[in-house]
């Protein structure tokens, strides 16, 4: 029998988050076969594990048309456009059963560990693009496969790399010995074993994005029913009237509420902001914990710490294949000066679709929230027209891949993870959320990767 040529092959798509099962969905309505390859054991997995927080996007900003479509026959119907899911609801109202629609083109508990041209490593050029692509994979139960695919889009998000405390970028000293008392995750207060945890404790928060302004808010409202819960929010930079984003004048209200909410906390005294504060060492004395600046300041100890510092693309198992990576935001090198956070929120950064995300290595594309490196700036709603844009590119409809269509609320800073609010405060603004994922996560995203899986 003779082997399939390279373009009978199917697409394979690294994570069934939101990005991801939205590129299947597009590459089926443009008639082409894709394979989701899921690390987790159902689709969103890194949504679930901010199951508990509620995007500050509304059900009409986080589902995909093409997906929509594929639904519709079996009697899906979109929530409210006007209300504001959970991480929960993501996954359990829309991408699971989209997957379900997928079928046995989505597979779970399927691990990529490397991707390459078949029988090319990175330094060989001889006939490299007309080689299919190899995936090698680790399955639930260990076992090593490779499978073969005309292209590759990765969807995997962030999730599973956040950041972490020290200011240079790498763990603070101490910070791994004293893991046990530090998450880098919002946490779920409604859990009791969670609530305990921070229930008449002292804790440090560090990071000044969304993320962190939840879990300002969720520690302030610990604060009310639980005395002796105090906050210790640790700020890199000073604070300005751009702390706390765009408040009432956010496009995205329930985003704006959110940094509202987190100068509450402040203002009622649940939390203590200590700013121009650059970690460099964690200390242990018994079960407290002592912060140390680089500047030789030092906090009072705490017991617990939640470091919010975003999250990172793992670029390890695309190490064989050539990318054009912006040197700082390990972001594509044509869509780094599109989304650099000093510049853009998520609201100013332009359209983009298969020319900003292509690579020197043909057929390989980054999206979603990966796509976007170290930047926060990401929302659904983009990572949606990339796919689209793709799937119309590997089709071979150029003309629809570079017709990027897409108008995104502009103000305020964008990324993070949002309040747990009853929905019908939610839809006020009386809310938090997320631009795609938590970018404590994340987002999308398959996790943050999320792959918070955006």
């Amino acid at each position: 029998m003779n082997a399939p040529t390279t373009d009978q092959l199917p697409v394979a798509v690294i994570g069934a988050g939101p990005v991801g099962l939205a590129a299947a969905a597009h590459l089926v309505e443009r008639g082409l076969e894709p394979l989701v390859l899921e690390a987790g054991p159902s689709a969103g997995s890194a949504v679930r594990d901010w199951a508990h927080v509620r995007l500050f996007s509304s059900w009409a900003e986080i589902t995909d048309p093409a997906a929509e479509k594929l639904l519709a026959p079996t009697g899906w119907t979109r929530p409210d456009g006007a209300a504001y899911p959970t991480g929960g609801d993501w996954a359990e109202h829309y991408l699971q059963p989209l997957a379900d629609i997928l079928g046995d083109r989505v597979r779970y508990g399927t691990t990529v560990t490397g991707v390459a041209r078949a029988g090319r490593d990175r330094m060989v050029d001889a006939d490299r693009d007309e080689q299919p692509f190899t995936v090698h994979i680790r399955t639930a139960d260990g076992r090593e496969e490779r499978l073969t695919a005309r292209a590759v889009i990765d969807a995997s998000g962030t999730w599973a790399v956040p950041g972490p405390m020290g200011a240079d970028g790498l763990p603070a000293l101490g910070e791994r010995s004293a893991a046990d008392q530090i998450s880098y995750r919002v946490p779920d207060l409604r859990d009791p074993a969670v609530r305990a945890r921070y229930a008449g404790k002292r804790t440090a928060v560090i990071g000044s994005g969304a993320s962190a302004f939840t879990a300002l808010a969720h520690l302030a409202d610990l604060a009310e029913d639980e005395p002796g819960t105090h906050t210790v929010w640790v700020l890199r930079r000073g604070i300005s009237a751009n702390t706390y984003g765009g408040g009432e004048a956010d496009q995205l209200p329930a985003r704006g509420a959110l940094g509202l909410r987190a100068k509450a906390a402040v203002e009622a005294g649940h939390a203590g902001a200590v700013t121009g504060f650059r970690t460099q060492a964690v200390e242990r004395a018994g079960d407290k914990l002592t912060l140390v600046a680089e500047d030789g300041r030092r906090l009072d100890p705490v017991d617990e710490i939640i470091v919010l510092t975003g999250f990172r693309p793992d670029l390890a198992f695309l190490s064989e294949v050539r990318l054009g990576l912006d040197e700082r935001l390990q972001a594509p090198t044509a869509l780094a000066p599109l989304i650099d956070p000093n510049v853009h929120s998520c609201g100013t950064v332009y359209p983009h679709g298969v020319n900003e995300l292509s690579h020197p290595e043909q057929g390989v594309y980054l999206v979603g929230m990966k796509s976007y490196g170290r930047a926060p700036t990401f929302l659904a709603l983009t990572g949606y027209e990339q796919v689209r844009s793709i799937a119309a590119a590997i089709a071979g409809d150029r003309e629809a891949a570079e017709r990027v269509e897409l108008t995104l609320p502009e103000t305020g800073v964008c990324g993070g993870a949002g309040l747990y609010d009853d929905p019908a405060a939610a839809q006020s603004t009386d809310s938090g959320g997320c631009c795609a994922a938590p970018a404590t996560l994340q987002i999308g995203t398959g996790a943050p990767t999320t792959s918070a899986g955006c």
